[in-house]
């Protein structure tokens, strides 16, 4: 049985692990905030483009299936396994303490990188099970739907993996550190976020879907998908 070869495949999931790895690298170790009808809501910057990382799922998943898209985010965990590793040895190794601007640097390293162990498996967790969760409701429903209705699909599935990903992780990572009422007023506020992003994002899911689409030659549904996510067959 030949294997059909995709142009754009490979780099729409290099694309998908670029925007995992920077975004759960870089924008966590920043809050920022935004205020409606004088309340102000803080949120962690790295939510303003991990949204992205659904978009790009639900793109795989629309046009390529969800045995092809389950590849992609095994290779997006490892991605964000190896970073949250090296990140750890990076701030681990002595600096050279008579240097100035080597101990001014791990001081920095250790803001920036130094999550505890407890937050980077709930963050693992919850991306590798929120992912799968948005992949296969995004597959089923492309069956149900009978292929019409993309926004319901994209939107729909976005809402329950970014669920899934943030009941798993706030409380796993914040459980016992964060007042009841802060960590549950996190997960919804999180879950509206980027869902609303999604939104936002839908006409470019819409162009970028149909490009790839008419470029691939392809449009697959998971009718016969074995839906475990342990397997990288394709």
């Amino acid at each position: 049985m030949s294997v059909k070869n995709y142009k754009y495949y490979d780099l729409v999931m290099a694309a998908f692990a670029v925007v995992l790895v920077c975004s759960n690298l870089i924008g966590p170790g920043k809050l920022s905030y935004f205020s409606i009808f004088g309340y102000q809501f803080e949120y962690g910057v790295g939510n303003l483009f991990f949204p992205f990382s659904y978009v790009f799922g639900d793109i795989l998943t629309e046009v390529y299936g969800y045995k092809r898209t389950r590849k992609v985010i095994w290779v997006g965990f490892s991605a964000c396994a190896f970073s949250a590793v090296m990140s750890f040895f990076v701030v681990k190794t002595p600096s050279i303490p008579v240097d100035t601007y080597q101990t001014n640097l791990q001081s920095a390293l250790e803001m920036v990188f130094g999550n505890t162990a407890r937050v980077i498996l709930a963050s693992l967790l919850a991306f590798w099970m929120g992912e799968f969760a948005n992949s296969y409701v995004m597959a089923k429903m492309k069956i149900w739907t009978k292929g019409k209705l993309l926004w319901s699909r994209t939107i729909g599935s976005t809402f329950v993996g970014q669920t899934v990903d943030s009941f798993i992780f706030y409380p796993l990572a914040f459980w016992g550190l964060w007042e009841t009422s802060s960590l549950l007023s996190a997960v919804v506020l999180a879950i509206v976020f980027k869902v609303m992003i999604e939104i936002l994002l839908t006409p470019i899911t819409y162009v970028m879907v149909n490009k790839l689409k008419e470029y691939e030659r392809e449009d697959y549904y998971d009718y016969d998908t074995n839906f475990t996510p342990f397997s990288l067959e394709t």
